[in-house]
């Protein structure tokens, strides 16, 4: 009954949307909390013939939840363009297909973009169903009042050397950066970022809209110590917002020149100084920037691959 309550109150919010034939439907899933779901994804969930997902377990047990059955395809990172045929056959006997992954909007650090590719390149419709979005809810409770526009990173490299590469280069852009990560990577990471740009405000989510949901906002320099702190800290799933730097440096190979020049005879703090008085730029972004050219072979060692 309670199912049933559900799929017509369902039907009733969102069933006055066309929800056109020969479609693909991407669908945001629940990135912790079963009822972050919208009444919308669950509709169209109960509307299509057949439902395309990254695991075909763990997309039981929501539909399950929801008492909807429909024919399951399998659709992972390890097979997407392979299976992408199948999801195009159904299409093209005028079906419905819905494509959900594991949690959160597919195609974001998920599979999902490869399929929707094929399907458009086949001349049929995708149609999203916005909904829960571990990026989103981060960037909502980090308070970055500085914040006009960001850069979604996700997952960096697992190798020490290339992480270090990668963040380089997030660091050279002002603009706030999301950064996923792993548990068991996740100490590597922070003890990364806190020599690369140790004055940058960084928020932490772990285990957003789950049980053991937590946020802290703090200066890269404190998250390993943050994470020592508590076993617990280290469990769970992780997105990170770096917070737009407070100032930025003009886009010229100037400020470079002279920090090289000044690292290579003098000690980090007066380099920045001297820059900061022949320059004229901001004393942090100077800082952070005079870290990364010095520190770039530590930044790339920190916490081991």
């Amino acid at each position: 009954m309670a199912d049933s309550l559900l799929l017509r109150a369902a039907a009733s919010a969102a069933g006055d949307q066309r929800y056109p034939a020969s479609a693909l439907y991407v669908v945001a899933t629940p990135i912790g909390n079963l009822a972050d779901l919208s009444l919308r994804a669950v509709h169209v969930l109960a509307l299509v013939d057949a439902i395309a997902c990254e695991d075909t377990r763990h997309s039981a047990r929501l539909l399950r939840h929801l008492g909807i059955e429909k024919p399951l395809v399998a659709v992972h990172e390890h097979n997407e363009r392979e299976a992408a045929p199948a999801v195009l056959a159904r299409l093209a006997r005028g079906e419905r297909v819905a494509y959900i992954s594991d949690a959160g909007t597919p195609a974001l650090s998920d599979p999902g973009a490869a399929l929707v590719a094929a399907v458009r390149d086949a001349g049929y419709q995708a149609m999203p169903v916005p909904g829960a979005s571990a990026t989103l809810a981060a960037l909502s409770v980090a308070g970055d009042q500085r914040g006009a526009s960001f850069r979604f990173a996700g997952f960096l490299p697992a190798k020490a050397a290339e992480r270090g590469q990668a963040l380089n280069t997030l660091l050279t852009h002002a603009d706030a950066q999301i950064l996923f990560e792993a548990p068991h990577r996740i100490e590597a990471l922070c003890a990364a970022l806190s020599l690369a740009c140790p004055s940058r405000t960084i928020t932490l989510c772990r285990e957003l809209t789950k049980q053991f949901e937590t946020v802290v906002t703090l200066p890269a320099s404190e998250l390993p110590g943050w994470l020592a702190a508590d076993a617990n800290r280290t469990r769970g799933e992780f997105v990170l917002v770096l917070h737009t730097a407070a100032a930025t440096l003009e886009k010229s190979s100037h400020h470079d020149t002279t920090l090289r020049a000044l690292l290579d005879a003098l000690p980090l703090k007066q380099a920045v100084t001297l820059a900061m008085q022949i320059t004229g730029a901001p004393r942090n972004a100077l800082y952070e920037r005079a870290l990364v050219l010095k520190q770039g072979g530590s930044i790339e060692q920190a916490g081991g691959s």
